[in-house]
């Protein structure tokens, strides 16, 4: 591949990048098909993680951008094209990993607290506060990970006092299954004015518990071979990437045979890690609720 076409590539997928970074998030209607469930699920992650104003289709952008940089980067000290553009691919994946891994770990942590949160409300409606009273207290009294996006609940209720409305932007703030559930649970027994609203509640605390104590065991046990497994996967590319920073060794790879050899250990790589988390995954909690 000649440097003339090396560069035209790097240039058309930055200006693809730039244009798919332009498109305006739809928050009126969910998209459908695979790249709706992407932005989605991009979006989630962003308001798990904190970063609710950025858009979703910045994440592609950073990492389309990282995986030209870091390409760049290696062909200007290699001058080897093929070792240079696959570790750039490979390391174009990296802000979404990393930002799948974030949420992960700020949905257990949320995972974790809800039961306490849960318990809040049912003992401040025991004391004789309304159901929309018992949710601004959790703003005040509730768990921290959980004070800002009910902060902001209080202050919609106060400025609107409309409830329904209120609880749709709370959920939208949260971005959690477990917290879905709980919302719609609350509008339904408001809505339809149940009496056993403090036996809903308590039991609703009781599963959350459960289910939680054994998630975390079952990810305690089976988190040393995950890792040792992902360790496995990241291992011959960090060492080809670092292979690729002496030229003499890059350009044994920058050849058709060189290109074969990468593209069937990035397939076998590929293949055995998705039958690894097929056989180890936990049944995941899904937003269906929105």
């Amino acid at each position: 591949m000649s440097d003339g076409a090396f560069l035209g590539l790097v240039a058309g997928l930055g200006l693809l990048s730039i244009w798919w970074s332009m498109w305006e998030q739809d928050g009126t209607a969910p998209r459908r098909g695979p790249i709706g469930r992407i932005r989605e699920q991009l979006r989630d992650d962003l308001i798990t993680v904190g970063l609710g104003t950025v858009p979703p289709a910045a994440v592609p952008a950073l990492s389309a951008g990282m995986g030209l940089v870091i390409a760049a980067a290696l062909w200007a000290a290699s001058s080897a094209v093929v070792p240079s553009l696959t570790i750039g691919a490979v390391a174009s994946v990296l802000p979404v990993l990393v930002l799948r891994s974030a949420a992960r770990r700020r949905a257990t942590a949320l995972r974790e607290v809800w039961p306490e949160a849960v318990d809040h409300v049912n003992s401040a409606i025991r004391a004789g506060l309304s159901l929309p009273e018992a949710l601004v207290q959790l703003s005040r009294k509730g768990p921290e990970e959980l004070r800002p996006a009910f902060t902001e609940f209080a202050l919609d209720y106060q400025a609107s006092g409309d409830f329904a409305r209120c609880l749709d932007r709370l959920k939208v703030r949260l971005a959690d299954p477990v917290g879905d559930r709980i919302v719609e649970a609350l509008r339904i027994t408001r809505d339809v004015g149940g009496t056993d609203l403090g036996g809903l509640l308590r039991t609703l605390a009781a599963f959350l518990r459960e289910d939680a104590r054994t998630r975390s065991e079952l990810e305690a046990r089976q988190s040393w071979t995950v890792n040792a497994a992902r360790l496995a996967l990241a291992a011959p590319w960090i060492v080809l990437a670092l292979m690729a920073t002496r030229p003499e060794a890059a350009q044994a790879y920058d050849s058709a045979t060189g290109l074969l050899l990468i593209v069937v250990g990035a397939a076998v790589s590929l293949i055995a890690y998705r039958v690894m988390l097929l056989i180890a995954r936990l049944p995941q909690d899904e937003r269906v609720l929105r």
